[in-house]
């Protein structure tokens, strides 16, 4: 299958964030997918009356956008506001805007880009050089730090805020600034040019991005140099090891996702943009082979990647600890870039199912429900409970135990925010005669076919709170269609029923391949029973262990809900006792133990040195969503809960 694209103007279907120009599977846009209620379009919508303007404030308020400003009336110096990749929170700003102005066709937003657009174009330099950081008076030179100075980094997502420009409105100021920003790194950074590349990789997957916008196959060429130079030592070594940028394996060669999260699922997903644009299949089959050992042996329960706060970065195999969890919100957001380029090469819903659980577990886990706080890093397990957030102060730690309104770090909140503006581009895809429904939410759907054909769906359903998906045919073309919809992995016992014919469809595409009728229903019944769910055994943090999932989403306790005078650290869980649901509630059957004589001095020992002597207290825990922890204030939390041991 080929997808075309306009060069010259907006995306007739209203605008994707990833639209390759060949694969398996091409994206819907948004002209063609509208939320209709329920779980994400309370997101979406939260996203766009309240995320987006706090984010500008914010930005405002710190000085980043003022260092636009500065640039161009010329009084820069050593007293620049924020970091250096400051710049790169503005420009995802932008893409969000764009993306939400592109969904709801608002001129507020449209008048947003458009402001910040102007600042932006007064600091770009004669040769395209854009850079509140370096390059000008009181700064540094130009590519002085390309380990650390982020200047490519920031280019980066200058690009893809024009790619989300230009599918949405068509050519403007922001695609000219960006067009001569992107023809600046290719000619300073060619072949012939600078053998260098960015500390932290996104020049890659911006110019891929744009180069297939714009119809610039230079631009998806100087992406692939890049890529290639990788691997080779080419940055200096740092304490953390070259391996911290992915400078230390080519990628072509590397077997695991390794070093700082977000910088290597950045690679990697413009890894898979060059490699779809160019046919090299083999570095497509390396970013796929990535891909599997990571979600095999360093992923956590939640999607969520990243098991080290030292470099916000991967672990070794099966080093999975929930206290230690990082799982960065950035993370989480650059997982579901691969996977949903990874599915749309291949047509593989195992991509899916991975965009599902981190959507749920780790995107949703980041905003509160105002949409004007957030985490940065998403821990499986907080042992005590953080402080709460001062809304009017930043915060300068990403790892507090409480949604914060603003980090000295904020790459998190612009990173969501440009994600929901775009969500419901990921809730199906077309084929040459086929359709597939990947996610589910209530939707409407005006998809075209691969063949010309079009159809029209309407999506009823209550997920995740409910198992049941409606299908309604409100206009099917002559002929037979292949109507597909994802069966999660964790779905056994899922249904498929057509006019009254249910049949048990397994994990994968449950497919209706015939023609359709208007006014049909076809509904999918997903068992929605709370389940316990087991570590593996070489996992060492869990051993003696286990979770509790309902549906797609994971649950986790709080110490909130237990008994006065009781601690998460006291509690077990009887497995014998499937989990419940009841109105609304996960229950499991739990106990804690309290200890009636002092805490011994030494925690090792016998079982009768460390046992004790106590009483137990049985009782029926609730559970809440992952996502919805420390809504309700401050609170220790755990979603592994030891396993009572038998008696």
């Amino acid at each position: 299958m080929t997808v075309q694209e306009s060069t010259t103007g907006a995306d007739p279907k209203g605008g994707r964030p990833v639209l390759p120009s060949r694969g398996r599977q091409r994206p819907l846009g948004m002209g063609e997918t509208t939320l209709t209620g329920g779980f994400w379009a309370t997101l979406q919508q939260t996203n766009a009356t309240a995320t987006l303007e706090h984010c500008e404030q914010w930005m405002e308020r710190l000085g980043w956008l003022a260092n636009f400003d500065r640039v161009a009336d010329g009084t820069t110096g050593p007293d620049r506001a924020g970091w250096s990749f400051a710049d790169s929170e503005v420009y995802k700003l932008i893409e969000a805007l764009a993306w939400e102005h592109g969904r709801s066709g608002d001129q507020v937003y449209d008048d947003a880009v458009r402001r910040l657009t102007a600042r932006i174009a007064r600091a770009q330099d004669a040769d395209g050089y854009l850079n509140t950081c370096f390059g000008h008076a009181g700064r540094q030179p130009r590519y002085s730090d390309l380990e650390f100075g982020h200047e490519l980094y920031c280019t980066g997502h200058l690009l893809q805020a024009a790619v989300a420009r230009l599918r949405t409105t068509g050519p403007d100021e922001l695609v000219a600034v960006a067009r001569r920003a992107a023809d600046h790194v290719c000619d300073t950074f060619g072949p012939d040019g600078l053998q260098g590349i960015c500390g932290h990789p996104e020049i890659e997957v911006g110019l891929a991005e744009l180069g297939r916008a714009l119809g610039e196959s230079r631009y998806v060429e100087q992406a692939r140099l890049f890529l290639d130079r990788r691997g080779h030592g080419t940055l200096k070594d740092i304490p953390l090891g070259r391996a911290y940028f992915q400078d230390d394996v080519p990628i072509r060669e590397a077997d695991a996702w390794r070093g700082h999260a977000v910088r290597a699922l950045y690679l990697s997903a413009a890894a898979v943009d060059v490699a779809v644009e160019q046919d090299d299949q083999e570095l497509l089959a390396a970013i796929e082979r990535q891909w599997a050992n990571a979600v095999a042996r360093r992923t956590h329960l939640t999607g969520g990647m990243g098991s080290r706060h030292q470099d916000e970065g991967f672990g070794e195999d099966w080093e999975l600890p929930p206290d230690r969890a990082y799982c960065e919100t950035c993370a989480g957001v650059a997982s579901v870039m691969v996977s949903w380029r990874l599915y749309l090469a291949t047509g593989d819903v195992r991509y899916a199912d991975l965009v599902e659980r981190t959507f749920f577990n780790t995107i949703a886990t980041s905003p509160r429900s105002d949409g004007r706080a957030f985490f940065y890093a998403n821990p499986l397990h907080q042992r005590v409970p953080g402080e709460t957030s001062d809304d009017d102060a930043v915060s300068p730690r990403a790892e507090g135990g409480s949604r914060a309104a603003w980090f000295d770090v904020s790459c998190c909140p612009t990173n969501v925010a440009r994600t929901l503006a775009t969500w419901h581009t990921y809730l199906a895809t077309a084929g040459r005669h086929e359709l597939t429904l990947l996610q589910y939410a209530g939707a409407r759907i005006e998809a075209e076919l691969g063949d010309g054909r079009s159809v029209s769906l309407e999506v009823e359903t209550d997920y995740p709170q409910d198992g049941l998906v409606t299908v309604r045919v409100l206009r099917a073309p002559e002929g037979p269609v292949t109507l597909r919809l994802r069966v999660p992995a964790w779905a056994r016992g899922a249904e498929l029923d057509e006019g009254g014919r249910r049949r048990p469809v397994p994990p994968g595409p449950a497919v209706v391949d015939r023609e359709l009728e208007p006014g049909e229903e076809i509904r999918l019944h997903l068992p929605m029973a709370p389940r316990f769910t087991w570590p593996d055994h070489r996992i060492d943090a869990l051993r003696g262990c286990v979770a509790v999932e309902r549906g797609p989403l994971v649950y986790c306790a709080e110490s909130v809900d237990l008994p006065v005078g009781t601690e998460l650290d006291d509690l077990t869980v009887d497995t014998r006792a499937a989990p419940r649901y009841h109105e609304g509630r996960v229950t499991v059957r739990a106990s804690t133990n309290h200890r009636n004589d002092p805490e011994p001095a030494w925690p090792y020992g016998t079982p009768a040195d460390l046992g004790g002597t106590g009483s137990t207290a049985s009782m029926d825990l609730a559970l809440v969503p992952y996502h919805r922890w420390a809504e309700r204030g401050p609170t220790g939390m755990r979603v592994w809960l030891p396993v009572a041991r038998p008696s």
